[in-house]
């Protein structure tokens, strides 16, 4: 911590006191406690608590103080519960204050919180959290601030417009350009792909394709340029996974033109380039694009962030399972000598396909058993497919309800915004 002194930091919740030492505070579990370790002045540590107390080192927390202490309990043990008789979306505030989610509940309590999040539609954002008036010392340490960073209202305005389609009148304009460039850039591209776009008779067809896909091109690099100088952290904005599959699809077409200019214009050589096909089609990740605005796919990708675990659990289950039936039924369909012998069975990596489209309930038909023990091994192996994978699904429905309505609140606020602006 580069401000106050002493060995020891006191927080005062709700006035219930903690004492932590310094390096505690560096890699603290509730982000909010932990933004306290790079506090340069007392007008940064009232940005995160509600007042200090320099000569004793102690910082106060207007919260409720055994809220905090079952999220205590979460930091010291790994389990976070609700507080009994204690509303579950006043705690799930709380929760959002300190810097924790509801992901970070049990599942008993996380069911319970769905359950209330889904009757009332509420969710509580982490930036606005409710009660937050502009009154006492940190209303008064943030409306310095905002005094402070007058000159820099512009570059936040803009970052907003470009990341938040509906915080305003001019974001859902570019955000509406932005779609309509992803849908002529995809109707292109799986048209240039029909026998008679690359029929000589209709070069001027494709020049024509090239120029729209040039324009929509360079309309994709421009936003992703400007959305780079207006963010506040460089390093994360290109972390961030949208921004990655944004780079993902503009990179290809500067290098096929690259590729272009250095094999000539031989209409004969760059189709035969393989490398060039595979960079073309990776114009197919424009669609992703569509995710900046829609609630559905940001939804998706942030229920598969989240429940990467159960993911990768289902995956554990499918091989498992994969593994043991493939070998039996190579064994019971082409390796006991029962006077028939079934070719589409011949390996067990061939047996592997048929067990993955009869476990997903896919059944091509392409493969399947003629033994009676193979047959019976069939029934199983569907029948455990069912099983095995309907066994995670409840955890990542719960997560994808909760992150619905986080997201679903996050725009509607905003939207409550684009309102104000239309009216005035």
């Amino acid at each position: 911590m580069n401000f106050g002194r002493g060995p020891a930091v006191v927080l005062n919740v709700g006035g219930t006191r903690y004492s932590f030492s310094r390096e505690v505070l560096k890699d603290f579990p509730l982000r909010r406690v932990s933004r306290l370790h790079g506090c340069l002045s007392e007008q940064d540590v009232l940005e995160v608590c509600d007042d200090y107390d320099r000569e004793r080192n102690e910082y106060f927390f207007d919260r409720h103080s055994e809220a905090f202490g079952f999220i205590m309990l979460y930091v010291r043990h790994g389990h976070l519960r609700f507080v009994p008789h204690m509303c579950e979306l006043s705690f799930y505030n709380e929760l959002i204050y300190w810097g924790l989610e509801g992901s970070h509940l049990d599942y008993c309590c996380q069911r319970r919180l769905d359950d209330r999040m889904s009757e009332t539609c509420t969710y509580y954002s982490a930036e606005e959290p409710p009660g937050d008036s502009g009154a006492g010392p940190r209303g008064k340490a943030r409306r310095a601030a905002a005094a402070a960073a007058e000159g820099g209202k512009w570059l936040e305005r803009m970052r907003r417009t470009f990341e938040e389609p509906t915080s305003s009148l001019a974001a859902q304009v570019l955000a509406t350009v932005s779609i309509l460039f992803v849908i002529v850039s995809m109707v292109v591209l799986c048209a240039s792909t029909l026998p008679e776009w690359r029929a000589p008779e209709n070069r001027s067809v494709e020049e024509q394709s090239r120029i729209i896909e040039a324009i929509c091109i360079g309309w994709f690099t421009a936003e992703c340029i400007v959305r780079f100088i207006v963010s506040k952290n460089k390093c994360e904005f290109v972390r961030r996974p949208l921004n990655i599959i944004d780079l993902l699809a503009i990179t290809p077409y500067y290098i096929s033109v690259l590729m272009t200019v250095f094999t000539g214009e031989n209409s004969q050589l760059q189709r035969a380039g393989v490398t060039l096909r595979v960079l073309r089609m990776m114009r197919i990740f424009w669609v992703i694009k569509l995710a900046r605005h829609f609630i559905g796919l940001q939804t998706l990708g942030l229920t598969l962030k989240r429940c990467y675990r159960e993911m990768v659990m289902l995956l554990v289950f499918i091989c498992v399972a994969m593994a043991i039936f493939s070998a039996l039924s190579q064994l019971l369909e082409n390796g006991l000598d029962l006077g028939t012998k079934n070719k589409d069975y011949a390996s067990i990596p061939a047996a592997c396909w048929w067990v993955i489209i009869s476990m997903t309930t896919v059944g091509y038909g392409d493969m399947c058993p003629i033994t009676v023990p193979g047959r019976i091994l069939g029934g199983i192996c569907v029948v455990s497919g069912i099983v095995l994978l309907a066994l995670p699904i409840t955890f990542i429905y719960h997560s994808f309800v909760q992150c619905y309505h986080e997201l679903k609140f996050r725009s509607a606020r905003y939207g409550r915004s684009l309102s104000a602006e239309f009216l005035n």
